[in-house]
């Protein structure tokens, strides 16, 4: 719906922003034939949150066997989130991974780098 609503209400070239928060590779897979199609017609870029959670949980001392597992499930997990990241500009879709805190400002540097590299 999303894909059919920007065809037929925006009509012209536009840079679009879209919020998500993509877990999975399975995720991005799934929705990426759509924001494929999306940036053939628009400057998609696509903005996702780390887990800042599971970066506080990945810096944690692992004084125990439970804890070294705990650790490494988290580091696996955040380092989903960068393999999404390089998935999407593989095929051309600008990305932003940012935390909640440095939404505003990453947002910002994304522009102006669009705007710099004559995108926009």
């Amino acid at each position: 719906m999303l894909y059919f609503g920007i065809r037929n209400y925006i009509k012209g070239r536009s840079l679009l922003l879209l919020f998500t928060n993509f877990e999975s590779s399975y995720a991005v897979q799934r929705a990426l034939p759509l924001l494929r199609r999306i940036n053939q017609q628009h400057l998609l870029v696509v903005v996702f949150f780390e887990n800042t959670e599971l970066k506080e949980v990945t810096q944690m001392e692992t004084p125990d066997l439970r804890a070294v597992y705990t650790k490494t499930v988290a580091q696996h997990l955040a380092g989903e989130k960068q393999l999404i990241a390089q998935e999407l500009s593989r095929h051309a879709i600008q990305t932003i991974l940012t935390t909640p805190e440095k939404l505003s400002l990453d947002t910002i540097n994304k522009y102006l780098e669009l705007k710099s590299r004559g995108m926009i």
